[in-house]
């Protein structure tokens, strides 16, 4: 048997229901090589074993695989447009009871994000975000809620003062924002979609999957939407073919399904 990268991505979807296939393959490969020559593994074979034997391993393999670069407010420019003109188009459509679902959520930072911009037109305590993600690691951390200085830079200082209040060296989101959003573990690839969402923000994630895979999610986006309803996407990304999936695009990052 020839233990190759193909063997490999096999074996880890079997695993973890993580299709490799799905990423841009050299600089998947590039990034799994690195970690088993840290790791001291001669190869896919013997760093397939260790995986099942060693659950720190195991850990460390998927929060490696998934990309958790994430901040606050990030794009700040965007998150204006989305205060300032989505919202209200949103609540005038469909009142103040948002579905809203954050799609590869990382470490909590854009639900949480999501909470304070809207607590400008909603009681704080009638907020609910959905927030999702295949990692369990970044989940578990967005639960805890701690986040460097840097990471939260870019948060309005009337949020900072209310909602974060420093521990050590970090600082820790409040339990009142917590609250507000429900954390789920949720396969884009392969896991059923929410259906009837009024927002679904999805940023800076799929700019690491085929356009293949791309295209299927953006398709499964456009389907968990109401009529009305607007994809948030990350400054990276672009949907080419977006009028053939459906969508009217209204800025640069924002695409409605029409009504």
């Amino acid at each position: 048997m020839t233990f190759d990268y193909e063997w490999f991505k096999q074996k880890v979807y079997s695993m973890t229901q993580i299709d490799l296939n799905a990423y841009k393959e050299r600089q998947m490969k590039r990034r799994i090589d690195t970690l088993i020559a840290k790791n001291k593994y001669s190869g896919y074979d013997t760093y397939v074993a260790g995986l099942t034997q060693d659950q720190s391993l195991f850990e460390e393999f998927v929060n490696y695989l998934t990309i958790n670069v994430s901040e606050f407010y990030r794009n700040p420019e965007q998150w204006r447009l989305l205060t300032d003109e989505v919202y209200p188009m949103l609540m005038e459509r469909f009142g103040k009871q948002l579905k809203i679902w954050s799609a590869a959520c990382s470490t909590g930072d854009e639900p949480y994000s999501l909470v304070m911009s809207l607590s400008k037109y909603i009681p704080i305590n009638q907020i609910r975000i959905f927030a999702t993600d295949i990692d369990k690691q970044v989940l578990a951390k967005a639960k805890v809620g701690l986040y460097t200085g840097k990471s939260i830079e870019a948060v309005p200082d009337i949020y900072k003062a209310k909602y974060f209040q420093r521990v050590g060296s970090s600082e820790q989101i409040s339990e009142e924002v917590k609250r507000c959003v429900e954390f789920k573990q949720h396969n884009l690839l392969k896991d059923t979609y929410p259906t009837n969402c009024h927002l679904i923000v999805c940023r800076n994630v799929l700019i690491y999957f085929t356009e293949e895979a791309k295209e299927e999610i953006f398709k499964r986006f456009y389907d968990a939407l109401c009529p009305g309803g607007i994809l948030f996407i990350g400054s990276t990304e672009q949907i080419v073919n977006y009028k053939e999936i459906g969508f009217i695009r209204n800025s640069s990052f924002f695409y409605q399904k029409p009504l």
